[in-house]
């Protein structure tokens, strides 16, 4: 295959030679094993073509992970787990809320402020340390949606303006410090220098390096019930109907299962996923 280049079609539509390390550092991610990932590049290889959807491939690789390493498969899927929380951004938005609340901070999900001249809805209200940070969650069901230098624009417009209030109020027992933006694609380059410029704190799956959303889902184990692969979509979708978001959430309700038909059999499976997933 190095003496003849296959050229594959990102999620973004950009057009990249295939690299079979690229694979295997991912799968290593999902802490697949050596002799898993060994199985899976031998597997897929002979099948690639040029212009092959890399979403394709990502199938395939879950799909043989999936029957040999659930935990694994799990993980591997998080990205595309996150975009199934869809379609609204409510479940992306509590994700978000819980990931703060393992930082320390204190939450409030969809909170309406005054600011100095309009009200606002502030997605989530995060709180530590006597400062106050207003938080808002651009969730896209598209992986190739980028959100570029007008997000930011707006979003430190409304920030300033909410500010310019709370900061005045006397009644306010915190520092409103500092506005994020946080999303589950990415960000263009010209939307991360001017927030880097204007004091706006950004998160993506992959910024900032090494802190993204990926990297703190799997350190605070903050896995959405999408990831599991013991459930079918649409019973994960009825669990977000009932406000389950988080493996953990229905791991400390295993009700919700029954409260939709799952057997006990079932629920067994599912429960030991969790624990296996999230290390309990």
């Amino acid at each position: 295959m190095e003496n003849n280049p296959i050229y594959i079609k990102k999620f973004n539509g950009e057009i990249e030679e295939f690299k079979i390390e690229k694979l295997k550092n991912s799968l290593r991610r999902s802490k697949a094993s050596e002799a898993e990932i060994d199985m899976i590049v031998e597997y897929i290889t002979p099948t690639l073509y040029d212009g092959m959807p890399s979403k394709e491939i990502y199938k395939r690789a879950f799909s043989i992970l999936k029957k040999h390493n659930r935990v694994s498969a799990s993980k591997y899927s998080l990205k595309r787990a996150i975009l199934d929380l869809g379609p609204t951004g409510f479940p992306f938005e509590r994700l978000i809320g819980a990931l703060l609340r393992q930082k320390g901070f204190e939450t409030e999900v969809s909170v309406i402020l005054q600011g100095e001249c309009v009200t606002h809805e502030v997605d989530v209200l995060a709180e530590k340390d006597g400062n106050s940070y207003a938080v808002e969650c651009k969730f896209h069901s598209d992986p190739r949606t980028v959100s570029n230098i007008r997000v930011p624009l707006y979003i430190n417009s409304r920030f300033l303006d909410i500010q310019n209030r709370w900061n005045k109020d006397p009644l306010k027992k915190s520092h409103l410090k500092q506005g994020w933006l946080v999303t589950n694609t990415r960000f263009s380059s010209d939307a991360i220098a001017y927030s880097k410029c204007v004091g706006l704190q950004l998160l993506s799956w992959d910024y900032p390096e090494n802190n993204g959303i990926k990297h703190n889902v799997d350190h605070y184990a903050l896995y959405p019930i999408t990831t599991l692969t013991t459930l079918s979509k649409k019973e994960k979708h009825q669990l977000i109907e009932n406000d389950i978001i988080l493996t953990l959430e229905l791991f400390n309700a295993p009700l919700a299962l029954e409260k939709i038909g799952i057997s006990s059999l079932r629920k067994r499976k599912v429960m030991n996923e969790i624990k296996d997933l999230c290390d309990l």
